[in-house]
This record gives C-alpha cells, structure tokens and sequence, in this order.
C-alpha cells in the first residue's frame, strides 16, 4: 500500500497520523498504481490553514494521480472551503479519520465539491475509548492519548469546534494500555489530550487527573518515566501536584497553557486563571520539586493589549521561570469572539512575538549553561540524540535507540547539550 500522511500543528495531530496511517492502509485507500496522500490540518491559527491548502496544491502538480484526502482540525471546522479546492478528492473529519470504514468509503475522481464531504457533526460525539491513540514516536517513547475535545471556550480558540467537547478515556482502559506498552518495552510513555486536565469530568464519579497518574503510578511499577503533556494549572489538583512533586517516575517538565500574563487579557480571553495563579503553580511546584523546568504557550498582541498588558507577559517568563516558550502571534479566527475584538497592527504583533521569543531564548540559554557538569539519565531517541528527564535534547556519544543511559553534561552546542555517556 502506499498512504502518506502529512500532518500540521499540535503533537497530538502527529501521533493520530500513525493511526491513520494504519487505518488508510487497512482500507486499501493508495496502490502502487495511485498512491494517496492523507492531510491532517490543524486549524489554530489562519497561517496554518494557509499552509495545508499551500501544501495540498503543492502535492496535486508533483502527484497528478494521487488521491488527496483532507482531515483534521480546519477540515472540520471549514470542510467546504477545502471541498471547494480542484486538488482534493475527499474531506474526512476528525471523529472520521481514525476508522479505516471512513478510507474504505471514499470515492473516485470527479465528485462535485458537496459530494466530496464526509464530515459528522463533532459536538454529537461522547466517548473516546474506542478512538484510544497509543503511536510511537520513533522506538523511543510511546504515547497513549487519554483525552479529547474540550469544555471551555476560550474567545481566540476555534479547536473545540474541530475536536468536539471534552471525552475521557475510562481509568482501566489508559493504566491497561500503559501496561501494554510497557511490558513491549518502551522506558517512556506520554500521556496526552486536547484539554488534559479536565480528564474525567465526564467519567462516573468524576475523576481527576491526579487519581488516573497515581493508579498508573501504583499499577505499572516498572514504568521507568511518565511524561504530561500540556496542562492547565488552574485545573491541576491536589493529587495531580502530589504525583508531579513526589514521584522521580513524572518527569519534571510540564507545558503549561498561560496564553498570557495580563488579568485583563487573560478575561479577554475568557480564561480562567488569573496571573498570580500562574506564579503561585509554579512556585509551588518548585518549591517541592526544584529540577522542575516549565514550558508554556503565550499569545502575542491579542486584541486591545496594550504595550503595558504586553509587558506583563513579557515578565512571566521571569516571574514563573519559564524555560520552553511556545509563542504564537496572535491570529483572528473567523468565528470566534476574538475576532470581532478591535485588532492590533500587524507589524506590533509581530515585533511583540519577537519580543517574546527573545526573553525564551534568554530563560532557555541560561537553563543549558546551569546544566553544565551534572549527570543526567537520557532517553535515546535515536542514535546520537536523546532527552533528558527536563525535555533538553542531548547529543550523545553511544546508546540504543528507545534505552536509558547515564551521561554527564560536558558542554553546550547548537542549543544542544553535549553529553558522555556514563553507563547503559
């Protein structure tokens, strides 16, 4: 068989991508004799909507013969915009996409842009156990998705139009898939969702996150890491903090979603967290836990910041000692209350962005430089490179792909460590 799948945005797109690939394949969608390409669209900001259908007219002129499907995020949300494009033959959406029944169904050439639509309506969709994603990224780690969809309605975000709201996978379900894994031997597993922290609001009883970690924790004893991806810290419960802070199996990185360091952006933005709150999370968990290095996301220029509300984000990456930055100039997206807000300029979006980037390249360097001449256990990824519990890329001298090695920090280079490997 012969399917490619191309995907945009989050990391969760990337590990469904596996899936689909998998599914595609099953379906028979490509042959040697008309191969097909599969988009995964990401729908978080126009650019990257531009981006796919730049991309998709791209792969029509170098492939005349494949089959285009589109699906993902801005396929869902804006399925006709797509259909409506000569290059693509099928429009899938995102509850579609991971069922090789959705790759079985689609048609030939030829079909007029309504026909081409196979998009469901995501807000009808209430469970995600059947749709569980475990992908591997390389042989080094594996990811089990535990989450989708999301509750909150945050004025600038259009994904839980393309996601649906917020299904969590029943607690068994995820310890048993992380047995699994596991026991294949994989030393990493990532848990992972849309939303993460709301896991289990829709369960029986109403779990939190912080009892799913801790019966992973307590079932899987030989799992040797255990890596969050993005949370929200305002939603982080007490026995979420518990398992971050005292368990060395967690992995001290967390990315947490800020979107800003303003109070009166953050209302705005319909979040629901305030700036002191963001400090007073990370404080704590520091304060418990003093390897922990935090990432974040953060918006700038969002409509009405002043150069003064922009300033108080600058200084979060100080005050709540941030490390990664994810950082996104702000981009209206057509629907959401953000963008019927009164607009910055481009060019001062821009030049805030940068500002932004630049404190994040500051905190990052200085957290390379404070690594030198420690001993740290890194997951190779592959060979010569590897993370470290903190999430810094390594460069090492020797160790198999997927395995734990020892290594002392012996340098820095290419914003990279340079580690010696001590023991495998």
């Amino acid at each position: 068989m012969s399917v490619d799948v191309v995907s945009f945005g989050c990391r969760l797109n990337t590990y469904e991508a596996e899936v689909m690939k998998r599914e595609a394949d099953a379906a028979g969608l490509g042959s040697a004799d008309r191969p097909a390409i599969v988009f995964n669209t990401c729908a978080v900001t126009a650019e990257a909507v531009r981006q796919a259908r730049q991309q998709i007219r791209k792969a029509r002129r170098e492939n005349p013969n494949a089959r285009i499907v589109v699906t993902g995020c801005a396929a869902q949300t804006e399925p006709a915009r797509f259909a409506e494009m000569a290059e693509v033959d099928a429009v899938i959406g995102n509850e579609e996409k991971l069922k090789a029944a959705s790759y079985a169904a689609i048609p030939d050439f030829g079909l007029g842009a309504e026909e081409k639509v196979r998009v469901n309506d995501i807000m009808s969709v209430t469970e995600t156990a059947g749709h569980m994603v475990d992908a591997i990224e390389g042989r080094a780690r594996a990811i089990v998705q535990i989450q989708n969809g999301c509750d909150h309605r945050c004025t600038f975000c259009i994904i839980p139009y393309g996601r649906g709201n917020s299904r969590s996978v029943p607690m068994g379900a995820v310890v048993e898939q992380v047995k699994r894994l596991v026991a294949s031997g994989y030393n990493e597993v990532v848990l992972s969702g849309v939303d993460m922290t709301s896991w289990g609001a829709d369960l029986p009883g109403r779990p939190r996150l912080g009892r799913l970690i801790q019966a992973i924790l307590a079932h899987v004893p030989d799992l040797p890491r255990l890596r969050l991806s993005s949370i929200d810290s305002i939603e982080a419960d007490e026995a979420l903090v518990e398992a971050i802070t005292g368990d060395p199996r967690v992995m001290p990185h967390l990315h947490l979603s800020l979107q800003a360091g303003d109070d009166m952006i953050l209302k705005r933005m319909k979040r629901r967290h305030l700036r002191d709150d963001s400090i007073r999370f990370c404080e704590e968990i520091r304060a418990k836990r003093p390897d922990v290095v935090f990432g974040a996301d953060l918006i700038a220029g969002f409509p009405t910041e002043t150069e003064a509300m922009f300033e108080n984000s600058l200084r979060l990456v100080e005050d709540c000692g941030l490390t990664f930055l994810h950082v996104f100039p702000f981009s209206p997206r057509q629907g959401t209350p953000a963008a019927r807000m009164p607009q910055l300029a481009k060019p001062v979006i821009k030049e805030r962005a940068a500002r932004l980037r630049a404190a994040g390249d500051a905190a990052f360097s200085a957290h390379l430089d404070r690594q030198i001449g420690c001993e740290r256990s890194i997951l190779v990824e592959r060979e010569g490179l590897g993370r470290a519990e903190d999430f810094t890329l390594c460069r090492i001298d020797r160790g198999e792909p997927g395995s734990l090695v020892r290594a002392r920090i012996d340098g820095i280079e290419d914003k990279m460590l340079q580690a010696r490997v001590l023991a495998i």
